[in-house]
C-alpha cells in the first residue's frame, strides 16, 4: 500500500463558489488539515457575515487560522505566510495533508511569489491618512497614490481604503513606490499545486444568483444582529480591517444612516432589508470580480469550472482523492 500524499495543496476561488464544501469532501477521502486562506475568518465574533464553517464542520476536520484574532487587531499577508508555512510541516508530521483553502488572493500571491521587505506599519502616519480620508474621501487619497505610485494605484479601486492606506504608508515611509520595492529581492515563494474553483466567463449569471442567495441567507441567519453586537462593544469602527469586510461594512453604514434618521416617535426605524440586500449583493459581486482578476494573474493554476454539475468530482480527481 502506497504512502498517503502529504504534499500541500491549495484550493482558491471567488466567494460563493463552493470551496468549503470541496475541502470538506476531500477530507472524507484523505487525511487532511485545513489552513484557512481568508482575511475575514481570522476574526472572532464574526461568524455569519464571513460564512465561517459551522461548529460541526470545524469538528469534522482540523482547521487552522480561524478565530485567532479580536476584531480590533489586524493581520497581514506577511503574518499569514509565516503562520501557514510554519503549520505545513507540523501537519505533515501528524500524517495529514495540508490543505490551504480560501479566497484572499493577496495571501496566495504572497505565498507563491514570496515577500518583499516593506516598512512596518506606522500608527501615527495611519491616523494622519485616516484623518485625510475622513476630510477628503478615499478617492482623493487614491489620486495622491496615483502620483506617487501609478502602478499600484492602477490595480486598486478608489474605495479600497485598506490597500490605498498601506500603499501610501509604504511610499511615504520609504520614499519609493511600493511597486518598486516589490520588484526587488523577495523571499523565496512556494511551489505548491493550486486548484482554482472559479466560474467560466459565460457563467456570470450563475455566480450572481448564488451571491444574491448567499447574502440573503446571511441576513436571514442574523447578520444585522451580529453587526449590532459588534457595534455595541464600543471599541470597533469602520476604519478597522475587520469592519471593512464585505457585508459588515454595508450593515454598519446602514445602521449609521438609521441613527441619524429616527422615527417620528424618536425610536430608530427598522433597517430597510431590501436596500441592504441590494448593497450587500453588489459589494459581494465586486469582491468576486476582484478575486477572479487576481486568479487570472496566477497562470500555474488548474481551473475547475465552479458551475459545472460535476465540479466537485473533477476537483477531487485532480487532488488524487
Amino acid at each position: 500500500m502506497s504512502a498517503p500524499d502529504l504534499s500541500p495543496l491549495c484550493i482558491a476561488g471567488p466567494t460563493g463558489c463552493g470551496k468549503t464544501a470541496a475541502a470538506l469532501a476531500l477530507a472524507t477521502r484523505q487525511p487532511v488539515e485545513i489552513i484557512s486562506v481568508d482575511s475575514a475568518l481570522v476574526y472572532r465574533e464574526m461568524d455569519i457575515g464571513t460564512a465561517k464553517p459551522s461548529r460541526e464542520e470545524l469538528a469534522q476536520v482540523p482547521h487552522h487560522l480561524i478565530d485567532i484574532l479580536d476584531p480590533t487587531e489586524s493581520y497581514s499577508a506577511a503574518q499569514f505566510v509565516r503562520d501557514a508555512t510554519a503549520l505545513v510541516p507540523q501537519i505533515q508530521a501528524r500524517g495529514a495533508r495540508p490543505l490551504l483553502v480560501g479566497g484572499t488572493m493577496l495571501y496566495f500571491k504572497a505565498l507563491f511569489d514570496g515577500l518583499s521587505e516593506l516598512p512596518q506599519a506606522d500608527p501615527a502616519l495611519r491616523a494622519q491618512l485616516d484623518a485625510e480620508a475622513a476630510r477628503d474621501g478615499w478617492p482623493a487619497l487614491h489620486a495622491r497614490l496615483a502620483e506617487l505610485d501609478p502602478e499600484t494605484a492602477a490595480r486598486l479601486p478608489p474605495l479600497d481604503s485598506q490597500r490605498i492606506q498601506r500603499a501610501l504608508e509604504v511610499c511615504l515611509l520609504s520614499g519609493e513606490p511600493m511597486s518598486a520595492l516589490y520588484q526587488r529581492q523577495r523571499s523565496q515563494g512556494v511551489d505548491w499545486p493550486l486548484l482554482s474553483l472559479e466560474p467560466s466567463d459565460d457563467a456570470r449569471r450563475w455566480l450572481h444568483e448564488r451571491l444574491a442567495q448567499r447574502f440573503a441567507l446571511m441576513i436571514t441567519h442574523g447578520l444585522v444582529e451580529e453587526v449590532r453586537r459588534l457595534r455595541a462593544r464600543g471599541d470597533l469602527h469602520l476604519g478597522l480591517p475587520s469592519m471593512r469586510c464585505v457585508g459588515y461594512r454595508q450593515v454598519w453604514e446602514m445602521l449609521d444612516e438609521q441613527d441619524v434618521r429616527p422615527g417620528r416617535d424618536g425610536a430608530h426605524t427598522t433597517l430597510d432589508l431590501a436596500t441592504l440586500q441590494e448593497r450587500g449583493t453588489v459589494a459581494t459581486r465586486q469582491l468576486a470580480k476582484r478575486q477572479i482578476t487576481w486568479l487570472r494573474s496566477m497562470p500555474a493554476r488548474r481551473i475547475v469550472p465552479a458551475e459545472a454539475p460535476d465540479a466537485l468530482d473533477r476537483l477531487l480527481a485532480i487532488a488524487g482523492a
